[in-house]
């Protein structure tokens, strides 16, 4: 699925949500953190600007960093944004663009 993405353009967003067991499929368990993890770093790995884990509260995955030098410029804990960086939809680093809407 990664390569697949990635053949739509490298600045196409992944989420990789976890399964949260509710209302008539309370008996599955959830997806494990490290399944999650492992499928960003898989996307990331294949050229992926932009792959996010989901329904994990402060996992590392949940925020945006720069594609060009690694910074965080995004750091989201949940649904909560605790720091943006962006300057003008470039890195406040090293000055990359960044895709996206409304940065």
């Amino acid at each position: 699925i990664a390569e697949f993405i990635f053949s739509l353009g490298p600045e196409t967003p992944w989420h990789i949500s976890q399964f949260h067991p509710a209302y008539q499929m309370t008996h599955l368990p959830f997806t494990p953190v490290e399944s999650l993890r492992r499928g960003r770093e898989i996307g990331l790995e294949v050229g992926l600007r932009y792959v996010y884990t989901g329904n994990v509260p402060g996992d590392k995955g949940e925020s945006t960093f720069c594609h060009h030098c690694g910074q965080r410029l995004i750091h989201r804990y949940g649904y909560s944004i605790l720091e943006n960086r962006l300057r003008k939809a470039h890195c406040d680093r090293c000055g990359a663009e960044i895709d996206g809407v409304g940065l």
